[in-house]
């Protein structure tokens, strides 16, 4: 009987021992890359490797974490530990810092268990972390589509101290690499320049890019950025990761590189007047970071989050978009109800699918006449509408199209009937001067009756009107007056809880209208982010529609995020430049009009139906095919890309002529991702009156390696090119 108790003990103790080897080492993969954690032998997280996928799985068990020599020639081991804590042995940026209910502002993370299960398109891993002192948990979730080679971060924060904890950073996740450079290329933007890149080595020391604006976020630094590894990251060459944070609010990304030149990348909300009051038993769940890796450059990585996004994350990313005609240029605040139906009768004669009414339709104590007044007030303006909404989208469908509308419903003029009756639902100092940023300002999101209200602009329209087919969600102020009446002693918490309120509203309003598209939008591109475009089927890039400076914010912007999800109109911006250059422009992301239709000559009017009917044809291609940036507008005077189907039978190619040198030689286009062995029909199309396309035939392979002569020396011209294969 000794014995057996003997040798069961054993056996159960090599359970044990097979059970902790298990857990020294996690990975985390995709088919291209691995992220390889392991728990030391004091039960510590590290990353100790995050690159090119390992093919021998048995070399994960190897990897140990780094070794230094110090100056007197001791040798130490010392890590890179996986969500680093403040107060401890490592002395740089934390991913964690606390004070505790009792005033410690130490904490120490030490494993406890993980789990790995399937999601839609992948594995997620998810990593338990606690304190030993305090009863404070970290959970990790890694979520990584394999085939996309795309992986999501984010982070859980709970605890059950005696009373509140204060978060005074948060970050969704930590990366490290060891390399000999690092090259960082960030976006940053103003209103009418957004997404404008620049470079520069990372060297010893911090680098930051965030943003302190509440809610129009993105104004002046864009949530997305490009690390060269080794080199500064090219489109088609080297190794490049992408990432960007999802959060549609004061975001942050650190880059430090310490004393041994490691880097460490540190995404998360930015903590600037945030130290954050957590309840016990509340949790705190950071944004989602999202990045994927390439060895042949930032086209190669561009693809992979285009089909990760289309495919999981954007709303309706598998659907189609609708092509629209917007009121905005042609009438601004002024218009009625029979000018608005004739503008839907333009929009019938374009052929576009939907008549999109802007700003100025509600309000009736103050209406909304121009931008003093109104918001908040989002009953029909008797004067302009007497039939309403309910009008209106009679008017759309006698004249064949579908109807949208313009809301604002975060935001309020001190001039409306809703700032009179909830001065508390306001954010707002109450005994200083008022800044009004364009005569408005932010309703108090944290409040959960806001959130209600809120909500209820968007219901109340579509419930009234069920005929309603899509929203515009603008948001023109960022916060100002910084004081919520509703969190009263937590005002640190306002940043965060204002975003958590707007997403409870947009995932209240997706519950209920699961196919209703949404368009995002914040005075242009301030808002693009993917945890937004959860709920939003496509943003608004910029309110820059000059088709040059077009050019180079859709070719930024198309690096992270598909085609589908970018809105693109054809206006009136630039009146010197062509309306097939325009049209050519727009025509590369999802297409819309802002245009007085009554204005255009007869022979334009032509050219804008040809271009929706190619457009209508080869949405398949170029809102869902695999686009590759052949020609970029910042290192020459053209531009050019191409889109080919998945299954390389179609393609597009667009080519443009910025403000070439005189004389200037041009090269030809040499185009990407067709079948070398095709056969491919090439024909011009978007071509004015009087032009015929002549089709001729080249095969993949002279097409990617000898191209095609599309570039001129001209100012504002432009090609489309519509390739076919009979195979």
């Amino acid at each position: 009987m000794r014995k057996l108790c003997i040798m069961i003990s054993a056996l159960l103790m090599l359970a044990v021992s097979a059970t902790a080897d298990e857990r020294k080492t996690i990975r985390i993969s995709t088919d291209n890359t691995d992220m390889i954690l392991q728990v030391n032998d004091k039960g510590r997280l590290y990353m100790v490797y995050l690159g090119d996928k390992l093919l021998n799985a048995s070399d994960a068990d190897k990897l140990e974490w780094s070794v230094y020599t110090g100056s007197d020639g001791s040798v130490s081991r010392r890590g890179h530990e996986a969500y680093m804590s403040s107060g401890g042995e490592d002395f740089f940026e934390p991913a964690l810092a606390v004070t505790h209910a009792d005033g410690d502002m130490t904490t120490y993370l030490y494993y406890k268990d993980s789990e790995t299960h399937a999601i839609d398109g992948g594995t997620e891993t998810v990593i338990r972390l606690a304190d030993k002192k305090y009863p404070l948990e970290v959970t990790l979730h890694y979520a990584a589509y394999e085939h996309q080679n795309v992986i999501k971060a984010w982070s859980e924060i709970t605890h059950n101290e005696k009373s509140d904890i204060t978060l005074w950073r948060y970050a969704s996740t930590m990366l490290y690499f060891n390399e000999p450079a690092y090259y960082l290329t960030n976006y940053h933007s103003e209103w009418a320049r957004e997404a404008q890149p620049t470079t520069q080595k990372l060297t010893y020391g911090k680098k930051t890019i965030d943003t302190k604006l509440g809610t129009r976020a993105a104004m002046y630094m864009q949530p997305y950025f490009e690390l060269g590894i080794g080199a500064p990251a090219q489109e088609g060459t080297g190794r490049a990761m992408l990432g960007t944070i999802g959060w549609t609010g004061n975001f942050s990304c650190t880059f430090e590189v310490d004393n041994v030149g490691g880097l460490r990348v540190i995404p998360g909300i930015n903590p600037y007047a945030s130290d954050y009051k957590l309840k016990a038993g509340d949790k705190f769940v950071t944004p989602e970071f999202i990045f994927t890796f390439s060895n042949n450059g930032t086209g190669e990585a561009s693809r992979n989050l285009h089909d990760w996004a289309r495919l999981y994350q954007l709303k309706d990313g598998k659907g189609d978009r609708m092509t629209l005609l917007n009121n905005w240029e042609s009438t601004g605040f002024d218009f009625n109800q029979e000018k608005l139906a004739g503008v839907m009768e333009d929009a019938a004669k374009l052929g576009v699918d939907m008549f999109l009414l802007d700003d100025g339709w509600f309000a009736n104590k103050y209406p909304r006449n121009n931008d003093t007044a109104g918001l908040g007030d989002w009953e029909p303006n008797e004067a302009k509408l007497p039939q309403g909404v309910a009008g209106l989208t009679a008017a759309a469908k006698k004249a064949g199209v579908k109807f949208g509308i313009w809301i604002e419903p975060e935001m309020i003029n001190p001039k409306s009937r809703l700032f009179e009756e909830h001065p508390d639902w306001v954010i707002m100092q109450s005994e200083r001067d008022t800044y009004y940023y364009r005569n408005q300002l932010v309703l108090d999101l944290a409040n959960p009756k806001v959130q209600d209200y809120v909500f209820g602009v968007a219901d109340k329209i579509l419930t009234d009107n069920p005929d309603v087919a899509y929203f515009k969600w603008d948001c023109n102020s960022p916060i100002t007056n910084i004081r919520s009446p509703y969190l009263k002693k937590k005002q640190s918490n306002l940043y965060v809880d204002y975003v958590r309120g707007l997403y409870n509203v947009l995932k209240r309003l997706k519950a209920k209208y699961p196919d209703v598209p949404m368009m995002l939008c914040s005075g242009g591109g301030a808002r693009c982010d993917y945890e937004a475009l959860k709920y939003f089927t496509e943003y608004w890039c910029s309110d820059n529609t000059d088709p040059y400076e077009r050019i180079y914010i859709q070719w930024s912007m198309s690096k992270f995020f598909p085609v589908k999800a970018m809105a693109a109109h054809v206006t009136d911006w630039n009146r010197g430049s062509s309306i097939k250059f325009r049209l050519d422009v727009a025509s590369m992301c999802k297409l819309g009009f802002d245009i007085d239709v009554h204005k255009l000559s007869e022979s334009d009017l032509k050219l804008c139906q040809q271009a929706v009917a190619n457009y209508n044809r080869l949405k398949p291609v170029i809102l869902d095919g695999d686009m590759y940036h052949l020609v970029s507008p910042y290192e020459t005077s053209h531009a050019a890309l191409n889109y080919v189907s998945k299954d390389k039978s179609r393609a597009v190619l667009f080519a443009y002529d910025l403000h070439p040198r005189y004389k200037e030689p041009q090269p030809n286009v040499r185009l990407q991702g067709l079948d070398p062995m095709r056969v491919y029909n090439v024909t011009e199309i978007n071509l004015p009156d009087g032009h015929k396309a002549e089709t001729k035939s080249y095969t993949g392979d002279y097409l990617m390696k000898i191209g095609l002569s599309v570039l001129s020396a001209s100012d504002g011209t432009s090609h489309v090119y519509e390739l076919t294969t009979a195979n």
